[in-house]
């Protein structure tokens, strides 16, 4: 007979985020007594302390990078394999974020949808809604700062109002044992957001030839839509659909890094170390690379393997873009710390040499009729860089659906 064991089903291992201090105040520690007499200590935390946590979270993600994403961008530019766009996208991308660290403009013009995930210790007392405070900060920040509005409420099946702020942000919160309040905070724009995808499979994919197969397959399906080169994860297995996803989404913001390396009979999740080194390797295969043609399809891949009942094999499969936006904070007895970002991203871009200007690039005067510019874009392959000059009109899907509307209530545009 097999006894009872308790087995997390995501041992994510000890902490290692280096952490900057925001405050001390509105963190104590109190003696409470139970209902038999026994005294314990608790983490006393103040609304105000959530606030101030998601406010400064969600403006250092929108302006810095963690140090490892700088670091990958800067290999790309030393790699003697990499193509003439993947050091273009490279150095486009470590200039963007010179100057959002400025503090000014945020690192991507599509600032995300507030995610945020936390294990609240059932010995922390916050006194209110956690999800409200948190949001609040969320409120501040988005109406503070230079981020764009987002979030879209539906008014009826069909009609939909932007909110104003950016709201409603997604909060959860999971307890845990102890004293200590930890949380992480994504911002996920719609790019990468829209690459994430579920795939229901069965037990005959679990053999190496028909799962390299099948990666190589859903990688060239995710395309350069939502501005590589990513940070991947594909999560194998999971106790239903959304948890699989879920674990996808953290695995992508290097949450489940520290997971262990090798599975076990509890069946707690792991990393599998050589999948992720094949899977790197089928994404620098295919081509793709930063933007069409190249080697940095992806800067790593996690590969995570849950359990999952007989009959069913969900995979999820998601990206962090370029623009990583994800950060830790925690409240301790110690006060509320937030994860270091790095500030100064100019250390990662190299002196611009002559050889760095050299490279194919097609000069076109939007100004021309569009059939002469269809004649010369069509002699030079997709990945060629283009230099544009002239007035140029861009629009997204809700602007095309409201000019489709205009005509067909037989209006000018």
């Amino acid at each position: 007979m097999i006894e009872f064991a308790y087995q997390d089903l995501l041992p994510t291992g000890d902490d290692t985020t280096s952490y900057r201090k925001l405050a001390g105040d509105g963190v104590a520690v109190r003696a409470l007594q139970e209902a038999g007499g026994t005294w314990i200590e608790v983490l006393g935390v103040d609304p105000e302390a959530l606030t101030l946590l998601a406010r400064e979270a969600f403006h250092d993600m929108n302006h810095f990078y963690r140090t490892h994403h700088l670091e990958s961008l800067a290999k790309i530019l030393d790699d003697p394999e990499a193509s003439d766009n993947d050091r273009f996208v490279a150095r486009e991308l470590l200039e963007n974020a010179v100057v959002a660290a400025e503090g000014t403009f945020p690192s991507c013009q599509d600032t995300g949808t507030a995610i945020v995930f936390g294990k609240k210790g059932e010995r922390v007392w916050t006194g209110g809604d956690d999800a409200e405070a948190l949001s609040r900060g969320v409120f501040r920040s988005y109406t503070e700062e230079n981020y764009r509005y987002s979030q879209l409420a539906p008014l009826s099946m069909f009609e939909e109002k932007n909110t104003g702020c950016n709201l409603p942000a997604q909060v959860e919160i999971m307890s845990v044992p102890g004293d200590e309040y930890r949380l992480l905070f994504i911002a996920k724009g719609g790019g990468s957001a829209n690459k994430f995808f579920l795939y229901q499979q069965t037990k005959a994919l679990l053999n190496p030839k028909s799962f390299e197969k099948f990666v190589d397959e859903k990688l060239r399906t995710i395309g350069t839509a939502a501005c590589p080169p990513y940070h991947l994860a594909l999560v194998v297995g999971g106790t239903s659909a959304e948890y699989t996803l879920k674990v996808t989404k953290l695995a992508t913001a290097g949450y489940l890094d520290n997971l262990p390396t090798s599975g076990s009979p509890s069946g707690h999740a792991f990393r599998d170390l050589e999948m992720e080194r094949k899977v790197l390797e089928i994404s620098q295969r295919i081509g793709i690379g930063a933007q069409f043609g190249g080697k940095y399809f992806c800067h790593d891949v996690r590969v995570i393997r849950l359990p999952r009942h007989g009959a069913s094999l969900p995979i999820g499969l998601g990206v962090s873009c370029s623009a990583d936006r994800q950060i830790m904070g925690k409240i301790t007895k110690d006060g509320v710390f937030l994860e270091q970002l790095e500030t100064d991203p100019a250390k990662y871009l190299p002196d611009v040499t002559d050889d760095d200007l050299k490279g194919e690039v097609v000069e076109i005067d939007l100004n021309m009729p569009m059939s002469e510019i269809l004649g010369t874009l069509t002699k030079y392959p997709v990945k060629t860089r283009l230099s544009l000059t002239g007035p140029i009109i861009v629009a997204r899907d809700s602007a095309h659906a409201r000019l489709e509307a205009q005509l067909d209530a037989g209006k000018d545009l």
